[in-house]
Parts: structure tokens; C-alpha cells; sequence
């Protein structure tokens, strides 16, 4: 199993940014494609980022193309989401989440981590 710590979330004004770091240990993570997803208050869980194990391959949400970059180091076992032009309505729990094999965009994640709170101010 690979077991996942979130870093970096905090508190920002609307037009800010904030880099989001996903530490992996128990596992190499070269090996798993790892996706960022968030859950704003009284909302479901929805996608935000993905990234192939090798980092080659990446996908978005509309919502998030062109403000957000998904990344990785894989030889220090870290994932990354650079987050820029923070919008209010982004304020949310962000996860990273890892599975073998490719990167989706669904919720069919085996890992996931405990989640960093991101507050946008207005």
C-alpha cells in the first residue's frame, strides 16, 4: 500500500496562489498516476488534476485549464499542484489520490490521502 500526506493549503486572496504538495511512502511512486481532487463545503467531491506515472499525460477540469498545473518527482516521491488565480468558490478540502496503472479522471482512486484545507478570500 502507499499512504499519501497533503501539504500546503492555507488561506489566500481571490487572485492568489498556492503550490499543494502529496508526499508518498510505503511505495515507490513512479509506479502509480496520481490525481488532486476537492470537495468544497456542502458539495460532493469533484476532479480536479491528474498526472501519468511517468508525468507525460495530464488532464484537467474545464474549470481549472490554464490556472492549475499538476507535476511531479518521482525521485522524491511527490506530486504537486501549482494553483494560481484562486477564485473564491474554489475555497475546499484538497486530496491527492494515487492508483496503479493509468491516470482517470473519475474518483477510481485506491489511495487518498487526509486532505488540505484551501480557503480563498473575495
Amino acid at each position: 500500500q502507499v499512504q499519501l500526506v497533503e501539504s500546503g493549503g492555507g488561506l489566500v486572496q481571490a487572485g492568489g496562489s498556492l503550490r499543494l504538495s502529496c508526499a508518498a511512502s510505503g511505495r515507490t511512486l513512479s509506479n502509480y498516476a496520481m490525481g488532486w481532487f476537492r470537495q468544497p463545503p456542502g458539495k460532493e467531491r469533484e476532479f480536479v488534476a491528474a498526472i501519468s506515472r511517468g508525468g507525460i499525460t495530464t488532464y484537467y477540469a474545464d474549470s481549472v485549464k490554464g490556472r492549475f498545473t499538476i507535476s511531479r518527482d518521482n525521485a522524491k516521491n511527490t506530486g504537486y499542484l501549482q494553483m494560481n488565480s484562486l477564485k473564491p468558490e474554489e475555497t475546499a478540502l484538497y486530496y491527492c489520490a494515487a492508483k496503479l496503472g493509468f491516470a482517470g479522471t473519475s474518483e477510481r482512486y485506491d489511495y487518498w490521502g487526509q486532505g488540505t484545507q484551501v480557503t480563498v478570500s473575495s
